[in-house]
């Protein structure tokens, strides 16, 4: 599924603490900060401590599966804590080739969005490509013996 930490990956750099980053949430699988260039109200990133470059190598067990639902829960905490008034939620992730870093991240959103524009960057071009919402995910990767 992932590998060793890499030098050149600006994510991986953020969880070694080696690059800037305004913190959110860190523990022993994941980290969460705000987004450097946010397109809503709030927009915060989860990502793995361990480096995995994007959803297309996530499968169906239960290790990813737990990766995937542990980010999720540490995305909908912080967006309560800090935006409870927020028209909505949204989490997700982009699918290669929209993806902007090759490190598996979540999106986490309070809308609106700012500006409104922006949402077009977030929107879901079919089951493989473009944005896929964090829950249809998780029904793709979760392990056979869960279904």
């Amino acid at each position: 599924m992932a590998g060793a930490l890499s030098s050149s990956c600006i994510f991986c750099q953020i969880t070694r603490a080696s690059t800037p980053a305004t913190i959110l949430h860190q523990d022993d699988k994941v980290v969460a900060f705000q987004d450097i260039n946010p397109s809503a109200l709030k927009h915060y990133l989860v990502i793995p401590v361990e480096h995995i470059p994007t959803v297309k190598q996530l499968r169906r067990r239960a290790e990813d599966f737990a990766l995937v639902s542990n980010m999720l829960d540490v995305g909908r905490a912080l967006l309560e804590r800090d935006a409870p008034h927020a028209e909505q939620y949204r989490f997700g992730f982009h699918q290669p080739p929209f993806n902007s870093v090759d490190h598996l991240h979540l999106h986490c959103f309070a809308l609106p969005y700012k500006p409104r524009w922006r949402a077009v960057k977030y929107l879901s071009l079919g089951p493989f490509v473009g944005f896929i919402e964090a829950e249809k995910l998780l029904e793709r990767i979760k392990p056979a013996s869960s279904l």
